[in-house]
């Protein structure tokens, strides 16, 4: 059967394109065609038809930065096993979907659990989105995440053998996690060097954890792939990683739902029974911060031709799930236009993730991830938090 999909706007994903009147043409899980509405109707007679009318057609939304197991701030911990982690995991990965994200970056997670998810979805036991993932990811002994099952390794050495470990165990990319709410960069940076180097060796990509200085600039002389977060991120440092092609993961409407959160917190006081409030009510300051250096750094960087990633690292439970839409909306706040933004859960992604002769964009030969949203979103980034419908490779959702 082949599907003509109608709609007002059709927006292609490469951060320009916009077809009016358009459509697009798909056939199993392939798009055949993108273009005019009344060219396709002509090319394909016999095609289904579904005219969404005054919507926009756009590709399916990349996270490429994101959680699904992060239980640890459920208020029933002790009631998460194995099982109960799977079950939590398997509803964020649905959440994803609903939201029009087809495809993910977790950024560690328990070990096996998105390699297993994975291994479900593609039996069809549960739907979740086409996944890549970090396995557990790395820190120092002590460092930033070790309280959440992030493993805990010291020395070259040491790195080396668990990397090798980590992708005999599945994993997509290397994550490691090298600065917390401080300025302390807690790998030394021939540590850092040796987790790139044999990420690379291995043909894999790498990703870190470093939001402050001087840990931020270490990573980029590292040459880790995508620096996530990244909060007081230079321009200076921009410039070297557009040189450098290295990719940023800003996730900014984590820190600005953390600073508004604890604003609030130090208004009424602290909940001690509250793991989240209890975690992150000491660091107002630097969620503070941070909120300004984006303010201030964000589009002077995008400006410099650093291909920025839109993650959404939301892990409280008192937060919104897979804000994707809100870190657009951020993204459009500072500068972007709406099409500029979702470039960054599209096309971008798509090519750092060596996924662009896969998904990404509306072309045809790559796969039927669509979304569907009510109204223009050319002109309202917040429309797509109106979804119709969602499309991964070609199954309607």
């Amino acid at each position: 059967m082949v599907f003509l999909l109608l709609a007002k706007k059709v927006i292609i994903g490469d951060g320009k394109t916009m077809l009016e009147e358009g459509g697009v043409v798909f056939q199993a899980d392939q798009i055949l065609a993108v273009g005019r509405a009344e060219e396709l109707r002509q090319q394909y007679p016999e095609a289904e038809v579904i005219d969404y009318k005054n919507a926009t057609i756009l590709p399916g939304l990349m996270d490429a930065h994101i959680h699904l197991g992060y239980y640890w701030t459920q208020p029933d911990l002790h009631r998460y096993n194995d099982f109960m982690i799977a079950y939590y995991a398997q509803q964020q990965a649905a959440t994803c979907l609903r939201k029009g994200v087809t495809t993910i970056r977790d950024c560690c997670g328990p070990q096996f659990l998105l390699e297993t998810l994975r291994l479900a979805a593609e039996k069809g036991f549960v739907k979740a989105p086409r996944i890549l993932h970090t396995d557990r990811g790395i820190c120092i002994t002590g460092g930033h995440g070790h309280e959440d099952g992030i493993e805990e390794v010291d020395g070259v050495e040491n790195i080396r053998h668990t990397i090798r470990r980590q992708k005999k165990d599945g994993a997509d990319w290397i994550k490691l996690l090298t600065t917390n709410r401080d300025d302390i960069c807690e790998f030394s940076q021939a540590e850092l060097d040796a987790g790139v180097a044999e990420a690379h060796r291995l043909g894999m990509k790498c990703v870190v954890h470093a939001g402050t200085q001087p840990g931020v600039q270490m990573c980029i002389d590292a040459g880790f792939d995508t620096i996530e977060h990244g909060n007081f991120l230079t321009l200076e440092q921009g410039q070297q990683m557009a040189a450098n092609q290295q990719a940023w993961t800003p996730t900014m409407f984590a820190y600005h739902f953390l600073a508004d959160y604890n604003q609030k917190v130090q208004e009424v006081g602290v909940d001690h029974s509250n793991q989240s409030t209890e975690t992150y009510s000491h660091h107002l300051d630097f969620f503070e911060s941070s909120v300004v250096a984006y303010e201030q750094n964000f589009k002077a960087i995008y400006d410099e031709g650093v291909k920025i990633l839109a993650g959404t690292d939301m892990v409280m439970l008192e937060a919104p799930s897979v804000p994707i839409v809100e870190e657009l909306e951020l993204m459009v706040r500072y500068g972007l236009t709406p099409v500029e933004a979702i470039q960054t859960a599209t096309q971008n992604p798509a090519e750092v993730f060596d996924l662009a002769d896969v998904t990404g964009q509306l072309k045809p030969g790559l796969q039927a991830d669509i979304l569907v949203v009510e109204g223009d979103v050319s002109k309202d980034i917040q429309q797509l938090r109106n979804v119709r419908q969602v499309y991964l490779g070609g199954k309607a959702i």
